[in-house]
């Protein structure tokens, strides 16, 4: 299953291109990644990069891919593509592949990915990714593209944001336990239910104030129609 997110940014295209595809940048804001660097390649030739994740804090998995971006397209969108791999042995992906793409709709930009990847570890690898890593990796994405558009559109820097996410976690937690301390279970557990189930303060990233599966177009065919096949044919040459 192709995982999909795409946010409604109210900000320039500009901001957000350079946000996204900028590396310093783009690594502030993807609860993805904690390290993206660009590799040296030729001129002329995709841009390679390099990628890391922390998993521990003595662990980090790597990997590195290749990407390239429309900049200028005669319908005013902007798009990219990427493929990636991974050699670590305990990177979960293998090799995958994804898109960007970048359309303007009104007052707002339509910030859109769609991406697929390779589990290794056999059998037992393609039940982690269904049953765990997947879903995981589906609301990471979400999470940190609402954390972008927080920072585009009322200057909330990724820093900023990441602690007030962690403080809100917490509160709810300490709700929770001091309700379950101090009144009868019924109600114990109606104040852990609100804690769980009250949406998030407007300026805490949030995966479900994004989309999670392509809207319907006019002509009865998903977004997901629109990829890039042209340019991920491209790095794959």
């Amino acid at each position: 299953m192709r995982l999909y997110v795409e946010a409604r940014i109210r900000a320039g295209i500009d901001d957000v291109w350079d946000r996204s595809q900028m590396p310093d940048r783009h690594q502030r804001w993807d609860l993805r990644f904690s390290e993206i660097d660009y590799l040296p390649c030729a001129p002329g030739e995709p841009q390679r990069f390099r990628y890391a994740t922390r998993v521990l804090p003595l662990l980090t998995v790597d990997g590195t891919g290749v990407s390239a971006g429309e900049r200028n397209r005669p319908d005013g969108t902007r798009t990219s593509a990427l493929r990636f791999f991974s050699a670590h042995p305990l990177s979960l992906i293998e090799e995958g592949r994804g898109y960007w793409r970048y359309v303007q709709d009104g007052d707002a930009l339509r910030f859109l990915t769609g991406y697929d990847y390779r589990p290794r570890w056999g059998r037992f690898g393609r039940a982690v990714d269904r049953l765990l890593f997947r879903p995981l990796m589906g609301w990471a994405t979400a999470w940190s593209f609402d954390r972008l558009r927080l920072w585009c559109e009322r200057g909330i820097t990724p820093e900023r944001s990441l602690r007030q996410a962690l403080a809100e976690v917490c509160v709810r937690i300490a709700a929770v336990v001091a309700s379950a301390a101090a009144v009868a279970p019924a109600t114990a557990l109606a104040a852990a239910g609100a804690a769980l189930l009250l949406p998030p303060l407007p300026t805490t990233p949030a995966a479900r104030r994004c989309l999670r599966r392509p809207p319907e177009r006019a002509a009865g065919r998903s977004e997901s129609a629109a990829a890039p096949t042209a340019l991920l044919a491209t790095l794959e040459q």
